[in-house]
């Protein structure tokens, strides 16, 4: 919510209507549409004892609606139909009691009605609604600013009837609009100003500006809709006034905290900038840029010119848009596709301009079309339909060179009778720039996961256990009561299967021996020259976060991978991190392993949530010095965004991305043993990288392969997930053995198997690996469970600069340096001459001094 209230519109009146719409999105009760039909943002109040067919809800959904507001019975009906994030459930606050945990999970807020604001008893209520957003209704009374703020300051927003508000300031009877959008906004400054950012409504939110408001010039703006700021010289500034350049006021939001402010306007004339720019931070790009200039070319562009040619002839301009939109299609490098696309945009926005379309209107429809509940299936117009088989200017398409492996799930593998198959590339034929495609993973859009993460991260580091139990309730869908447990860990939390036991007993002996065997116990000194004693020596990391994922698997095997190790090196703290499971529980498979490592903390909470309360610390939850896991790209970007924080002071193993496994056949490998490989690897998600470089495989060996994978793939439970990460891997064909190896080494796998008549001596030439698993007999499985080996490795390419996890990632090492008398007699002068070459006498002295004595 931008606003600190939210409107009911149950009465028309035009400049009130108006108003209230600048200020954020309305409620519309169901009686009063669609002739009150908002053009803002809206949400449907349906408060009615008739019954409603949720056909029509569905429907109003479809048409605009934000959400509906339902009652009890209606609300039952609804969960499981609608998107939890698109139902509020409309309830008496006493009748919390009624509600159970179904409906509670299928929706993503709650509206009280009460007979007044009453905050301690919302207060509580909220509590019973953990995750959802709270507002209130209160029936019998209007609300008054005191009880607006304090109730935004407890997250919940207050409903007000238009009925109730007034744009008259001075009104007994009525609340001012201005006076409630006012109630909780502060200001830290002497002169009350509250600091406003300015953008354009019209262009992306471009920000055009940095002004100031104050009670009075934020009053006359939302009534009036025209930009009106404080200048800190001049008082009260109407933007335009005296140049003509005037505001469209389209919506006035307050900031998280309530002490700053953004205007989105629609900006009139020559810019909002005192220097005629559109911008005080430069001219814009991009569409908006693009935008203007085609209008401009409408207006004024000179008879005979290109752009006047394709504004004069609808034919040539519908003719270049189907030109270029074929280029686009056949693009295949990244640097062709947005060429491509470049000049169909251009084309697509003549089109639009010359019809009157703005970009607003392109995002409006764009918006329509997200909030729609129902699709239509979206199939190919026949006209557009091409044959699989080209004219033989270009191969089929199953030979053509691959593109990037895309994280979205691809359409074309949804029918469950398709074949389970990979794609297929000749590296003898590809280009440079497509044996490029080949090695890219799909793009890891940090900065964006980042700026997700980061309200999450920030949640936790300042209200610490609160905002970790209020968002694993959100998120995991648990309510905790702790989020910590210490040991010792109670034995009926621990209780499996006696074979997973003795599994994890031989895995947990295995590891440890490998990693013992890593750790450095001994100090190395050398005797640089004669009384010059230089030394290094390891030291424990003192506190650890072990990451252990939940989402779709339960991994002990992760907690093996990084607590023994932990344990080996001797760190003197381990918190285990891992979401609980449905009734609040730690799986008891984890739990075993928590004890065998001798975890000190195991925290029930996963998520961004759980990376921030490890690396920050809360009043339960120690603080770590370094955090390791694998986890989802949540986990990954809060990892990195803690990493560089210096108030955290923690580091990180490793980046982080999908898994990935590449497997080297040749006419020896078993197409069974190289199927099952590939496909241990794909059931992990759908945005696994399966990579088979094939040696010179015969087709005959190649469709035995293929079809193992598709028989294989059919009979694992697991089968909807492979089918979406195979059909986006790929199968490079090469010559020779140096081929794949020099493949291999470029693309740098997390996973390498290798199926060679000679796997052991292709060893040698391994350069970039996380791990390999050497001939037929060494399944991945091995190395991710129980070999020794660690099965925390580097992905995305990162086997080039990175290490797997291993004991040293547990350790640091501090250097030492002992000079005698005659080391300082020896190595002195050297000493104080560079330090007097670096200009730096200090240092200089610091040896002379011990000379001369």
């Amino acid at each position: 919510m931008s606003s600190p209230f939210l409107p009911l519109l149950d009465q028309y009146d035009g400049p009130l209507y108006s108003a209230l719409e600048r200020l954020g999105p309305v409620l519309v009760p169901l009686s009063s549409l669609p002739t009150a039909l908002p053009s803002t943002s809206y949400s449907v109040l349906i408060d009615t004892e008739e019954p409603v067919d949720p056909a029509k809800v569905t429907e109003l959904l479809d048409n605009g609606a934000d959400y509906v507001v339902a009652s009890l019975p209606l609300s039952k009906e609804l969960i499981g139909t609608l998107p939890a994030e698109r139902l509020i459930l409309l309830l008496d606050a006493g009748s919390v009691s009624a509600v159970s945990d179904k409906t509670r999970n299928g929706i993503s807020g709650v509206l009280l009605k009460t007979n007044f604001v009453d905050i301690e008893l919302v207060a509580s209520i909220s509590k019973f609604f953990v995750g959802c957003s709270i507002y209130v209704w209160p029936k019998t009374t209007i609300p008054s600013t005191s009880s607006i703020r304090e109730l935004k300051k407890n997250n919940v927003t207050v409903v007000i009837p238009s009925s109730q508000l007034t744009l008259d300031n001075s009104s007994t009877e009525k609340l001012s609009v201005a006076e409630a959008f006012l109630a909780p906004l502060t200001s830290d400054r002497p002169d009350g100003l509250f600091p406003t950012v300015v953008t354009a409504h019209n262009f992306y939110g471009r920000s055009l500006g940095l002004v100031y408001s104050s009670r009075e010039s934020i009053t006359e703006s939302i009534i009036t809709g025209k930009g009106v700021y404080q200048s800190r010289k001049h008082g009260l500034w109407r933007k335009g006034e005296t140049s003509g350049s005037v505001q469209d006021v389209v919506r006035i939001t307050q900031d998280c905290d309530s002490d700053t402010l953004e205007f989105s306007v629609i900006q009139h004339g020559t810019g909002f900038c005192h220097l005629g720019t559109a911008s005080c931070f430069g001219a814009l790009t991009g569409l908006p840029a693009l935008e203007n200039t085609l209008k401009s070319r409408l207006e004024s562009a000179p008879e005979g010119s290109y752009t006047r040619r394709l504004y004069s002839s609808p034919d040539m301009l519908r003719a270049k848009i189907m030109e270029e939109a074929d280029e686009l299609c056949q693009a295949e490098t990244p640097e062709d596709i947005a060429f491509e696309a470049a000049d169909l945009f251009y084309f697509a926005l003549t089109k639009c301009v010359s019809q009157g379309v703005s970009l607003q209107d392109i995002e409006r429809s764009l918006d329509a079309k997200a909030k729609r509940i129902t699709r239509r299936p979206g199939n190919t117009k026949p006209q557009y339909v091409k044959p699989s088989v080209t004219n033989g200017t270009k191969p089929p398409a199953t030979t053509a060179p691959p593109q990037p492996p895309k994280t979205e799930p691809d359409t074309r593998v949804k029918d469950p009778s398709a074949p389970i198959r990979m794609r297929t590339s000749d590296l003898s034929i590809v280009s440079t720039e497509e044996r490029a495609a080949l090695l890219r993973r799909p793009v890891l859009r940090s900065d964006e996961m980042i700026s997700k993460v980061k309200p999450i991260v920030e949640d936790v580091r300042k209200r610490g256990d609160a905002a970790l139990i209020e968002l694993t309730a959100k998120f995991d869908k648990v309510q905790l009561n702790e989020v910590l447990i210490r040991p010792p860990f109670s034995p009926e939390s621990m209780i499996i299967d006696d074979a997973v036991r003795e599994a994890i007993d031989v895995a947990y002996a295995n590891i440890r021996k490998f990693h013992l065997a890593q750790a450095e116990k001994s100090t190395l000194v050398v005797e640089t020259m004669p009384g010059v004693v230089c030394s290094r020596f390891a030291r424990a990391i003192s506190r650890v976060g072990l990451y252990v994922p939940g989402g779709t698997a339960i991994l002990p095997s992760t907690a093996l991978m990084l607590g023994v190790p932990a344990q080996v090196a001797g760190c003197k703290e381990i918190v285990i991190a891992t979401p609980p499971r449905p009734d609040g529980s730690i799986s008891p498979e984890v739990m075993y392993v928590a004890k065998l490592v001798g975890a000190s903390a195991i925290l029930k909470a996963g998520g961004a949530q759980a990376i921030s309360a490890m690396a920050y610390g809360t009043a339960t939850v120690p603080k770590v010095d370094k955090i390791f896991g694998p986890g989802n790209q949540w986990v990954t970007a809060a990892k990195m965004l803690v990493q560089n924080d210096t108030d955290a002071l923690v580091g990180i193993d490793m980046p982080a991305g999908p898994s990935e496994v590449l497997v080297i056949a040749d006419s020896t490998a078993n197409p069974a043993f190289v199927a099952a490989d590939l496909l241990s690897q794909a059931e992990h998600g759908v945005d696994s990288q399966v990579v088979l470089v094939a040696v010179d495989l015969s087709s005959s060996l190649l469709a035995a392969i293929e079809s193992e994978v598709d028989s294989q793939a059919r009979a694992l439970e697991r089968v909807d997930i492979m089918r979406e990460s195979i059909a986006k891997s790929i199968i490079v064909k090469v010559k020779t053995t140096e081929e794949a190896l020099t493949f291999s080494n470029d693309y740098a796998p997390e996973h390498l198997i290798i199926h060679l008549a000679d796997a052991s001596g292709a060893v040698k030439s391994v350069e970039n690996a996380g791990s390999v698993f050497v001939g037929a007999y060494s399944p991945e499985s091995f190395g991710d469970y129980a070999s020794g080996t660690n099965h925390t490795l580097p992905t995305n390419g990162y086997a080039r600069q990175f290490s797997g996890v291993n004991t040293l990632s547990f350790q640091k090492h501090i250097t030492s340096q002992e000079i005698t008398q005659e080391g300082l007699r020896l190595l002195g002068p050297t000493v104080a001459t560079l330090a007097d070459c670096e200009g730096l006498g200090a240092h200089a002295n610091a040896v002379r001094v011990r000379l001369r004595a």
